[in-house]
């Protein structure tokens, strides 16, 4: 209608004549398909916008998630590489200080067999070696395993004889004497001590 009246003004102004009414119909529903036209193609252009905007969405949180995957797997890593550290630091330190232990175990005998006819100085001089040797090893944190009148455990002591109670209060597979110190670093055993158990 709105087209109506401008053309009619048009042609009022113009003094145009002769124009039916049939032909101004047929201008007005051209103009009509013509907008509807213009407005399809608009609503098809904001659909495909909110298409395309949530295939951007998702491709986005695609991304999300394998950034946050890689971040888990790097967290992952790095954890598992300082403990395969912590875990080869411990392991080169436990097999060194069992190469220490033979060397110590013959001072501690050379110190309870030193002869009286040995110069004194000299028995103290071996007996400040095994002093700084101790303390070495209990500033590692390495501790003895010598305890006697103990229940046999088998994570601790490695059972070379089996002899009968000396009394009767002493329970059977107990730790009647230990003939070589054992010795542990924390929870691991560095060398089981070597006893005889009560039958």
């Amino acid at each position: 209608m709105k087209y109506r009246k401008l053309f009619e003004q048009f042609m009022s102004d113009k003094k145009v004549k002769d124009i039916d009414s049939e032909e101004l119909d047929t201008v007005e529903e051209s103009n009509n398909e013509a907008r509807e036209s213009v407005e399809s193609e608009n609503e098809l252009s904001a659909e495909e916008l909110l298409e395309e905007n949530e295939k951007l969405r998702d491709e986005v949180n695609q991304k999300n998630d394998q950034i946050l995957r890689k971040v888990a797997e790097f967290e992952n890593l790095r954890k598992r590489t300082q403990r395969e550290r912590v875990q080869l630091y411990d392991d080169a330190k436990i097999n060194a200080i069992k190469d220490l232990l033979p060397v110590y175990d013959d001072l501690e005998r050379s110190i309870n067999n030193i002869p009286e006819s040995v110069d004194k100085s000299f028995a103290q001089g071996i007996k400040l070696v095994y002093n700084k040797f101790s303390n070495v090893l209990e500033q590692m944190g390495v501790e003895s395993i010598s305890e006697k009148d103990v229940p046999f455990n088998v994570d601790l002591h490695d059972a070379l004889l089996r002899q009968p109670s000396p009394d009767d209060k002493t329970e059977s597979n107990t730790v009647l004497q230990v003939l070589e110190t054992g010795y542990k670093l924390g929870d691991k055993v560095i060398r089981h001590a070597k006893v005889i158990v009560s039958e």
